[in-house]
Order: C-alpha cells, then structure tokens, then sequence
C-alpha cells in the first residue's frame, strides 16, 4: 500500500495537468519546482489545493503534478480537477464531499475567438456617424 500511486489527468481552458499522488509527507511539486514558488500568487495556490482541503487529507500525499499550456489560473484549475480525480481513485468514498465542492466537474469555458470585423471576440471599433 505504501508505494501505490494515485494518477489522474485535469484540463482546463487550454491546460492539462497530470497528476501523481503516492502517500508521503505532503510534498507538493509542479514541473519539478515547489508549488509556491511555481504558481507564485496564493490565491493560485489555495485553488489548485482545494481538493485536498475539502476532503481532510493535508499533509498524508506527495503530490507531483506536470502541467502544460495555458497561464497561471488555467494550470492551477487542471491541478485541482487533476487532484481530485486522484483523490477519487484512492478512495471512492470521497465522491459526495468533492461532488458537493464542485471539484469533479471540468469547467469547459474557453477563451472566445476573434471574429473578423471586430477588434476582439466582441468588442467593437468605434461608431462615427459622421
């Protein structure tokens, strides 16, 4: 049991993060750096942990997370999907405290495209009537 490995994958807006959980000390790192110092902002940082504070579990996971594309919020929401997930593998018991959070649920927003015409998605250029 001591050397079993938790592995899920969590996206979000252009992001996936995949995530490895194996019982440990708490040690949590993203792209091989501590995740403090990897999503810098704490606000980041307290979402991305969100599964892991709901269910009670600090400290009792190593976690390694290896992420790719998107900014900071987008990877720090994949972590968090990516963790949960793992967390629901170990222990399906954990379903209605992550369901009832909103941590299973992949939030499928994506950034709006530009249309032609437009200065952006749907912003426009200035109206002169004369």
């Amino acid at each position: 049991m001591a050397d079993e490995i938790y592995s899920a994958t969590g996206r979000r807006k252009e992001s996936v993060a995949q995530v490895r959980l194996k019982p440990g000390s708490g040690k949590i790192t993203v792209n091989g750096k501590e995740i403090n110092t990897y999503l810098c902002r704490m606000n980041v940082v307290t979402a991305a942990l969100k599964p892991i504070e709901v269910s009670d579990l600090a400290g009792r996971f190593d976690i390694d997370c290896v992420c790719r594309g998107g900014g900071l919020s987008g990877q720090a929401g994949a972590i968090c999907l990516g963790i949960a997930r793992a967390l629901l593998i170990y222990d399906i018991e954990l379903r209605n405290v992550l369901k009832r959070n909103g941590l299973l649920t992949r939030d499928s927003r994506m950034v709006e495209r530009k249309k032609y015409g437009l200065v952006k998605a749907r912003k426009r250029y200035q109206f002169s009537k004369r």
